[in-house]
């Protein structure tokens, strides 16, 4: 009898020392002084990071207490002394944090899934970008050294790496769904172009019901329907912007039997070296229905400039201009992020190609409409 008292006593008390409502947050501060102040924060769905809590070190210990949580959300622990962050993910489980005041990129948090992964995926990148470095010296002295086959080596070795290192990526995503830290991740790729809109769209569709239901993903969806509609097999958004004269004049109005939509600017030197071949092929096939509508990202303040280039390059087509630089509407429109870019179109408006120059552009053209 004495011993199943025991026994129920022994899970009583186990039972009473599991708190259902809230979580720990254990640190270990090797190197800090008494005193230092750590702040917690979290990033919730909106992306706006909100403080949690202050925590004081002392005898290098930490700790906090945090109510369990439904919501989506990444947390980062921010020191001023020395300045730095380690992130972490709060799962609902007890968790761990080690901090090291002389290599704060060397702290971390353990404790549940997300954060051994996080860990993992840190220590990954970590060597990736050694692998980088140790090519960027081995690119430099072959270099100097006038070695043209082991240049074209080592660049050939950059694309695998960075490929290798984008799959990684990806697949760390696909396998982490549930992570505010994998959307924030999915958007950064995209963004940069290292990830297609198709890859993007794929993610999204097979994330988990919470992590899919949140604004981040919506927000990624968004940009992903946004960059379809301005990708091969869209038709081209459309738009309307001053041109040189201040009268407004729209995408519509200047289809021809194919269309380019030209962004460039007069600051932008590869735009301004390309021009003439642009002028080269509007010149040849003009006549046979190309059109040519430049779209200028010049700075406000600097219109001259702009009609300046356009008579110096001897642009005689359709030009327009909102004149903001990279804030253009029509820019983040067509999600472009550098000039010279190009957009060409059939009569419908459907886009059929993109970005083609030189050589490449005037033997595109000649497919359209002849020799």
């Amino acid at each position: 009898m004495r011993r199943y008292l025991a026994l129920f006593i022994t899970v009583l008390l186990f039972s009473c020392s599991e708190d259902s409502e809230n979580y720990t947050l254990d640190g270990t501060a090797q190197g800090f002084a008494d005193g230092t102040l750590l702040v917690v924060y979290f990033i919730e769905d909106n992306n706006q990071p909100v403080p949690a809590d202050t925590l004081t070190v002392e005898n290098e210990k930490f700790n906090a207490i945090f109510p369990k949580s439904d919501k989506l959300q990444l947390g980062y622990l921010a020191s001023e002394d020395p300045r730095g962050t380690v992130i972490f993910f709060p799962e609902n489980e007890n968790l761990k944090a080690t901090l090291y005041k002389d290599s704060m990129i060397a702290s971390n948090v353990t404790g549940s899934r997300q954060n051994e992964m996080y860990t993992q995926f840190v220590k990954q990148m970590k060597e990736f970008n050694k692998r980088k470095q140790a090519n960027s010296q081995r690119f430099q002295e072959a270099r100097r050294q006038q070695d043209n086959i082991l240049i074209a080596e080592i660049q050939r070795e950059n694309v695998d790496l960075v490929n290798e290192e984008t799959a990684y990526k990806v697949n760390f995503i696909k396998e982490n769904g549930n992570s505010i830290f994998s959307l924030m991740l999915t958007s950064e790729l995209l963004q940069r172009k290292e990830i297609s809109v198709d890859v993007a769209d794929e993610i999204v569709k097979n994330l988990p019901p919470k992590t899919a239901s949140s604004l981040l993903a919506g927000d990624i969806m968004r940009e992903v329907e946004k960059m379809k509609r301005a990708d091969i097999g869209g038709v081209a958004p459309d738009f309307a912007a001053p041109t040189p004269t201040g009268e407004m004049l729209s995408l519509k109005e200047t289809l021809g039997k194919y269309t380019i939509i030209d962004f460039w600017a007069s600051w932008c030197k590869p735009c301004r070296r390309e021009n003439p071949n642009v002028v080269r092929v509007y010149e040849k096939y003009h006549d046979k229905g190309l059109n040519i509508i430049s779209v200028s990202l010049d700075r406000e303040g600097q219109k001259e400039r702009w009609l300046q280039a356009i008579k110096d390059d001897k642009m005689d087509w359709y030009h327009v201009s909102n004149l903001k630089f990279w804030q253009d509407p029509i820019a983040r429109l067509y999600n472009v992020r550098s000039i010279p870019a190009t957009f060409l179109l059939d009569e419908n408006g459907k886009i059929i190609a993109k970005n083609l120059r030189g050589q490449a552009l005037e033997a595109k053209i000649s497919s359209l409409l002849g020799p």
